[in-house]
């Protein structure tokens, strides 16, 4: 009985190393796109974690919540800690909730700087010390503005690096259909001014260069501000792009109602817009991209975020039937560099502990980027991952811009004031393609932000 029980414990065993070995979504060693070697050296270092809890906090839900937990897995596996990650539909809400009570996760993940700014601010947050700020600096592409987004004042009103920047979002495409150009001979522009030349060049031949639509129920215009937030980091300084967030620099200043009339330039010239200028605040932003794939194209160019593929045609082969090309800057500001306007989500430790750290650690290694790289839904600013992990050549291409950025901000109408940001921005942009001037648009959005001082 007794050799039976202990080969049953010994099968059990096995078993269950088995289904922990499972839980990893690709097997150390075994695929050379992985940097296996990052994975080993950090569970060499964190083999004393063994039996420690480790809580974490983010806004991940469904799929995402799937493929962030296949990321987990390997620091549990690496580390043997009891790692447990949860969410909540008001994440933002239930996270200064829990902070205030007494009761926080160990680690908080967040879109939100402003929300980890405000938390930091109070005595929430743990900070990660000037060598992880240097390091963020050096292996980032746009490293600095990566380091600007995680460094907060603290409840001594001294600045520090609290929150670790981990996947981001990229917005600054334009995207078109390399068939479209092939058969009227075009090439992808590499600067603002070649971008317009481009354009003008389709209407002589006949053709419309741009498909805008704003509508989105009643959140209609918030794309034109991110046309507006791209050409404001293309026309101006980052310093200025920071200043116009938090209104130090004024709504209806010069600079802002510039770079509204540069968007205008495109929106409202009914050449170069499908349906003319009445369809761009009427046309749901979902059907927009939608003229790129008729016969003939209603259009050639469609700005929009790297999710907007989910509305494309079914069946649409990325990087065949449908590319893009980053949004460019201009020629005449190369002191501006590469700017790119995007999102992404920061780790902030709200309750330390021996894990809570390691997990921060783990965070840069190059396999905690990949293994969520070689699923969907993943870029990174990273410049040591191995490019090859990503899924697909879009990801990989996307990945390229952010690595290669010289500035990266994230969405500015995301930043401001709701009142602002997701009020009055959108519905001046509206306005404005109805025929409003740019300064009144300008004037009237900055009223209603002094009206909540």
């Amino acid at each position: 009985m007794k050799k039976l029980f202990l080969m049953t414990v010994a099968a059990a065993a096995l078993m269950a190393g088995t289904a922990m070995a499972a839980d990893l979504k690709f097997q150390p060693g075994q695929d050379s796109k992985f940097n296996w070697k990052s994975y080993d050296e950090f569970k060499a270092a964190h083999a004393d974690l063994k039996g420690e809890t480790l809580t974490i906090f983010g806004p991940w839900r469904g799929e995402d919540e799937a493929l962030f937990t296949s990321v987990l897995n390997y620091f549990t596996e690496a580390t043997g800690v009891n790692a447990k990650y949860s969410s909540s539909e008001n994440y933002e809400q239930q996270i200064v909730i829990d902070t205030q009570a007494g009761s926080p996760p160990n680690v908080a993940i967040l879109p939100q700087p402003g929300l980890l700014a405000n938390l930091a601010s109070k005595g929430y947050l743990t900070p990660l010390g000037d060598d992880l700020a240097g390091w963020v600096k050096t292996n980032y592409g746009a490293g600095d503005s990566w380091v600007g987004y995680g460094t907060y004042k603290g409840k001594d009103g001294k600045d520090a690096f609290y929150a670790f920047p981990y996947k981001a979002d990229l917005k600054s495409l334009v995207w078109y259909v390399p068939e479209n150009f092939e058969e009227a001979g075009y090439k992808v522009p590499t600067t603002m001014e070649d971008l317009v030349k481009l354009s003008d060049q389709i209407v002589k031949d006949g053709g419309t260069p741009w498909c805008i639509g704003l509508g989105s129920g009643g959140a209609t215009g918030w794309p034109a501000t991110d046309w507006v937030e791209d050409l404001m980091l293309r026309l101006n300084a980052p310093q200025d792009y920071d200043h116009w967030v938090d209104n130090t620099l004024k709504f209806n200043d010069p600079k802002v109602v510039a770079a509204i009339e540069e968007f205008g330039k495109f929106a409202k010239n009914p050449k170069y817009v499908a349906g003319g200028v009445a369809a761009v605040a009427s046309t749901d932003f979902r059907d927009s991209p939608k003229g790129l794939f008729t016969v003939p194209p209603k259009c050639y160019l469609h700005k929009q975020a790297s999710f907007i593929p989910s509305f494309f045609p079914e069946g649409t082969k990325l990087g065949q039937d449908a590319d893009f090309f980053y949004f460019p800057p201009f020629a005449s500001h190369p002191e501006l560099g590469k700017p790119v306007e995007g999102a992404g989500t920061l780790a902030a430790v709200t309750k330390d502990s021996k894990a809570a750290r390691a997990f921060i650690q783990f965070l840069h290694t190059p396999i905690a980027q990949e293994v969520w790289m070689a699923q969907s839904g993943f870029l990174t600013p990273y410049k040591s991952v191995n490019t090859a992990a990503y899924a697909n050549d879009t990801l990989r291409k996307e990945g390229e811009i952010l690595t290669s950025a010289t500035t990266f901000r994230f969405d500015g109408s995301d930043l401001m004031p709701g009142k602002i940001g997701a009020g009055s921005f959108w519905t001046g942009m509206v306005d404005f393609v109805g025929g409003k001037s740019a300064q009144d648009v300008a004037d009237g959005i900055q009223k209603s932000w002094d009206a909540i001082k």
